[in-house]
């Protein structure tokens, strides 16, 4: 076996890339980047009834967004069954398989027995004797698992599993054995529940004399709840975390820590995960996913980020967000920098790029600006002749229009009109966004200019 570590990740184009699958492909990821080995990609395509190019182009994508680039190209599993084939047909020549002539009927019988025992679906081997093999009935298979330390199976559990079936498409166990040996793979880094297929796995790897890769089974993620990860919990497409304006940083940075901690570090980089990340230090338990702080990782992400990288990221996302395309419309340049300017104050209130897009709507509206019911609200009682009054102070403003002069006026204004501050500040905030909550209201004012903020003002004065 290559000294060089050699990951894969695997996933079936059957469906989207779900974010259990996402931590599988970022452990095999990490792994292989920590070791300066190579992780690669094959796309186990032999279900050709479920598996769709659509599948597979979204798993691509959502790979390529997370940032877990492979090396080479992906392999095709449905296009290597001819060497599956090769393999099964060797296997049997040196005895170490053999053939099955059951009848359809009678395989359906053995089904209906096992089931009636309360076993699953199984082969009883009536034809071993027959059409003898080597392969192991008694003793034991032990997988030496670097996350869930020596584990055996009985071989009489393992039965006679089947490896071709008759109209000569190998099965699943069969195929991943056959095309990990070819593509050189060093550690194979998956779920738990591939466990059990280890045991079965390593029957072949013996009876071909290939050597066994290192197994390390992950465990699963379940919900807050403790139960099987389900819709409800978050068992999304990678595709749905985009819309929801999750950062790809973020997300890997939690999906890391389901399952895999470094001391007490929460928030991590890329590269930090990739300096600390060892699957030996994986844990055994089921990892538990919780919405709300996946939330508060992002907002601390987007936090941390340096402005013009959130902003193209936020720029490149607004095709996946609900009113992205809306607002992709209207950015031009004027808008862009408004945007920049605006970033500070947006994104210490905003935990995803969804919260960061609502705060930022005041940019993309026109006027006369549509006022939602809170700040309708605002503007009640004597906040319009109040709102005349801040108008007519930031018209007076004679120097460059910055916050720092917007609210030098308006206090200003409020100490000599008798006003609290807020009085006059929130009127203004849903004179000038349309909303109740926004950045700072001088801040607001800042980024708007001169020209645009009067307008909006006049707007619900006149």
């Amino acid at each position: 076996m290559s000294d060089k570590v050699v990951t894969r990740f695997a996933p079936s184009p059957t469906g989207f890339l779900h974010i259990g699958g996402a931590r599988t492909a970022l452990f095999n990821w990490l792994y292989a980047k920590h070791t300066s080995g190579k992780m690669l990609l094959r796309i186990e395509d032999t279900d050709r009834e479920r598996s769709t190019d659509a599948a597979t182009a979204a798993i691509l994508d959502g790979l390529a967004w997370l940032g877990l680039t492979w090396d080479g190209e992906p392999v095709s599993q449905l296009e290597r069954a001819p060497r599956h084939r090769a393999v099964a047909e060797e296997l049997v020549r040196l005895g170490k398989a053999y053939y099955c002539y059951a009848t359809p009927a009678e395989l359906e019988a053995m089904r209906e027995s096992a089931r009636a025992k309360g076993l699953p679906p199984r082969y009883d081997g009536r034809w071993r004797d027959r059409d003898p093999s080597e392969a192991p009935a008694g003793g034991e298979t032990v997988v030496h698992d670097r996350v869930q330390g020596e584990v055996r199976f009985p071989n009489k559990d393992l039965d006679d599993f089947i490896i071709l079936r008759s109209d000569g498409n190998p099965t699943y166990m069969h195929a991943v054995v056959v095309d990990d040996h070819d593509m050189g793979i060093t550690h194979i880094i998956r779920g738990d529940d591939h466990l059990t297929n280890a045991a079965r796995q390593m029957v072949i790897y013996r009876a071909m004399d290939w050597d066994v890769p290192s197994m390390s089974h992950i465990p699963l993620i379940h919900g807050a709840d403790g139960a099987k990860l389900s819709k409800r919990h978050g068992a999304l497409g990678v595709e749905a975390y985009r819309a929801m304006g999750y950062l790809p940083e973020a997300l890997l940075n939690y999906l890391a820590r389901l399952g895999w901690s470094h001391g007490d570090d929460e928030v991590m980089s890329i590269a930090d995960m990739i300096a600390w990340f060892d699957i030996g230090d994986v844990n055994k338990g089921a990892a538990r996913f919780d919405f709300a702080k996946l939330e508060a990782l992002n907002g601390v992400h987007m936090r941390r980020m340096n402005d013009a990288e959130l902003l193209d990221i936020f720029i490149s996302t607004l095709p996946y967000l609900e009113v992205g395309p809306a607002m992709a419309a209207r950015l031009d340049d004027t808008r862009k920098a408004q945007l920049l300017a605006a970033l500070p104050g947006l994104k210490e209130r905003a935990k995803t790029l969804v919260e960061l897009a609502d705060g930022a709507a005041f940019l993309f509206v026109e006027r006369p600006l549509r006022i939602d019911e809170k700040a309708a609200a605002l503007l009640g009682g004597d906040a319009r002749e109040i709102l005349r009054g801040a108008h007519a102070a930031l018209k007076a403003i004679s120097g460059d229009w910055t916050a720092e002069a917007a609210e030098a006026a308006i206090r200003e204004y409020a100490v000599a009109g008798g006003h609290k501050l807020g009085a006059v500040a929130q009127p203004l905030r849903a004179a000038l966004t349309g909303k109740s909550t926004s950045p700072g209201v001088f801040d607001v004012l800042a980024v708007l200019g001169r020209e645009e903020s009067l307008a909006r003002v006049a707007d619900q004065i006149d």
